[in-house]
């Protein structure tokens, strides 16, 4: 899509190898890594800020700290533009210094991939809307699980559906484009 505006950061949220790699990755993991690899490259290309937020899961969970699913599953390459941010809450801006990040770079608008599509990644998106940031969310470069089937209420429902539905309730100021090769970047006023 060619009238998708630039934006001035990725947000790359919690790819991280127990929801990419083995048993427990999700539906569709690698086209989705692909997406996002692609952006990743175009971004760093660009020079725009990328944000590499990274779940720091309880105890026990598949994104326990310091395990293997922990780890980031794409490889980042640390410096003033690339950094990665450690969170606990579904929302990467609570409790983190993603904000101060976005606003010291200059960024007017990001691009937001990654897994959980209806939490993490909805949240996500969900506050730098509120903050007034222009947020692009590309179709194919963020997933989930299936949810559950709940007794009296639904079947399993899959997870691409979940993923549409995510997007959905992010209203109509999210920009969805169907695929991350149509996000732009170009880098801030800093």
């Amino acid at each position: 899509m060619s009238d998708v505006a630039d934006v001035q950061a990725l947000v790359v949220v919690d790819v991280q190898t127990a929801f990419f790699t083995g048993d427990g990755a999700v539906p569709g993991a690698g086209p989705v890594r692909e997406a996002v690899e692609g952006m990743l490259r175009r971004a760093r290309e660009s020079g725009v800020l990328v944000v590499h937020l990274q779940n720091d899961g309880p105890e026990g969970a598949d994104d326990e700290v310091g395990t293997a699913g922990w780890e980031l599953a794409l490889p980042v390459v640390e410096g003033d533009r690339e950094v990665v941010v450690r969170k606990k809450h579904d929302d990467g801006f609570a409790g983190t210094s993603l904000g101060r990040l976005l606003v010291g770079a200059g960024v007017r608008g990001i691009a937001v991939c990654g897994v959980m599509s209806e939490m993490c990644v909805s949240a996500t998106a969900r506050t730098a809307l509120a903050r007034g940031y222009r947020v692009v969310l590309p179709h194919d470069a963020h997933a989930t699980y299936d949810a559950p089937a709940a007794e009296g209420i639904a079947g399993t429902v899959p997870a691409a559906t979940v993923s549409r539905v995510a997007e959905w309730a992010l209203g109509d100021e999210v920009e969805v484009v169907a695929r991350a090769a149509d996000v732009r970047f170009e880098a801030g006023d800093e």
